[in-house]
């Protein structure tokens, strides 16, 4: 509907997208390539999500992180580099001035589009294709919800000083001395360990009885074992908190109980989707038990209606790609509404980038799935790395088809890929077996765990390709 022809409309388009990050602005672009007038509806304009404050600077300290490591046991290969001294100031300033640089190549895809196709604001519904933006009157024929996600702060922590969010935390201009961190999470654990690396005094607390959100209790203790070789984790505990000063005491009690005194306390326990304020009450849509719109996962559309939703404010899959698949997928039926169209969904893949990483792909165990596991502390290539430590369970139905793998072993983030992309051929142990392996690699780890699941269903191989893969060689 022009808005000349209704003076209560201030903005008419085809598709508007509430939120510009990842989500969003793959949700925009392909309602655009489809067609489509779009509006991209944004309070800041800031970058995304993994440019800002997640992926990209968690990484970067990471690898500063790591470098610090490596030197610190470079003995054990001969090589004695003296004692490690560490920069504070220059490793946060190197992540934020290559933090910025990736959102400055974001913020470039933003200030392409024309004007007339963005809108800085706060967006709240009218009515299913109505919005309101900062007193601005938005009339769509589809929304799409893209709002992202926020830290979720225990009230326990309000008014004390020194706590820290992903979002806070890579502000900081020097390192802390000591670090509480709240949730056994990937992020928590990812900036756990980091931190650790680079001198900090690092516990890490948590309710739940398992770390990196891996479903698989094996491959779960055998990272948590390894993790705990650098810094404390307390698992199946409650905390509570007092300030005093500029240093904060955590008591817990559960599985372990203490009291720990530390100068900074990173709030790493999720973060719930962004959708305070839309006003959902005057859209017609069906929520879920937490407040999130009922949605089809396959399409992205929220019931029959013309909205949609993709990325973390869905609440379901909270990775990148993930999000710009369901961008895409959100903004071409959106266009094209009401002709929506079911759009085929990639293997679940989530990856957490410590040392080493875990990860999980596919569907989890399940009462018949056949297992074969790779045990990596006597693993050839793992051994002259020094990185000889892990376990690898792969999973397959009973034709030896593979649906899924737990892991926490070196390379881990490289055999996800591997078994994510066997998944997506439908490959069977065998035939992925009898793929080419180099010797000495990584890869040849994966041997044992295929072997198993084709001794299992009775798979055998076209030829005999044993040579140089035994775990010690």
């Amino acid at each position: 509907m022009p808005s000349h022809q209704n003076p209560d409309i201030d903005i008419a388009c085809d598709v508007a997208v509430i939120g510009a990050g990842t989500a969003g602005l793959a949700a925009e672009r392909s309602a655009r390539r489809a067609g489509a007038r779009t509006l991209l509806i944004d309070d800041r304009f800031a970058g995304t999500t993994c440019a800002s404050v997640g992926c990209m600077p968690s990484k970067l300290l990471i690898a500063a992180a790591k470098t610090a490591h490596s030197i610190g046991i470079s003995s054990q290969f001969g090589v004695h580099a003296g004692k490690v001294t560490i920069d504070g100031e220059a490793v946060m300033e190197r992540v934020r001035n290559l933090r910025d640089a990736f959102v400055a190549s974001t913020l470039e895809t933003i200030d392409e589009l024309p004007d007339t196709a963005k809108l800085k604001g706060w967006a709240r519904f009218v009515s299913a294709d109505t919005l309101e933006v900062d007193g601005r009157i938005v009339h769509a024929r589809c929304v799409i919800i893209a709002t992202g996600s926020r830290p979720s702060i225990p009230k326990m922590f309000d008014g004390m000083k020194n706590i820290l969010t992903n979002e806070t935390i890579f502000e900081i201009e020097k390192l802390p001395s000591s670090l509480a961190v709240v949730g056994a999470g990937p992020l928590g654990l990812e900036l756990a360990q980091a931190f650790s690396r680079l001198g900090v005094d690092v516990t890490v607390f948590d309710e739940g009885d398992t770390v990196s959100a891996l479903k698989d209790d094996d491959v779960a203790k055998s990272l948590h074992t390894l993790l705990e070789r650098e810094f404390s984790i307390h698992l199946g505990v409650k905390i509570n908190a007092s300030q005093s000063d500029e240093t904060t005491d955590i008591f817990w009690s559960g599985a372990s109980e203490g009291r720990k005194r530390f100068t900074h306390v990173l709030i790493a326990a999720g973060r719930p989707p962004n959708l305070g304020g839309l006003s959902f009450a005057n859209t017609g849509l069906e929520l879920d038990e937490h407040g999130t719109p009922v949605f089809d996962r396959q399409t992205m559309q929220c019931g029959t209606s013309s909205i949609f939703i993709a990325g973390d404010c869905n609440a379901e899959l909270p990775v990148l790609h993930e999000s710009s698949a369901e961008g895409a997928i959100a903004g071409n039926n959106a266009a094209r509404f009401p002709d929506v169209r079911s759009s085929k969904r990639s293997t679940p893949l989530a990856i957490t980038f410590t040392d080493p990483p875990s990860a999980s792909i596919g569907i989890p165990a399940g009462k018949d799935t056949i297992v074969g596991i790779s045990d990596f502390s006597d693993q050839g290539r793992a051994k002259v790395e020094g990185q000889n430590a892990g376990v690898f369970k792969v999973y397959a139905n009973s034709d030896g088809r593979l649906t899924g793998a737990t892991l926490a072993a070196p390379a881990g983030e490289h055999f996800a890929h591997m078994i994510a992309w066997a998944i997506e051929d439908q490959l069977t142990a065998m035939q992925l077996l009898e793929k080419p392996f180099y010797h000495p690699t990584y890869e040849e780890g994966l041997r044992p765990a295929l072997k198993q699941i084709c001794d299992q269903t009775r798979l055998s191989f076209g030829q005999d390709r044993d040579a140089g893969s035994s775990p010690g060689v």
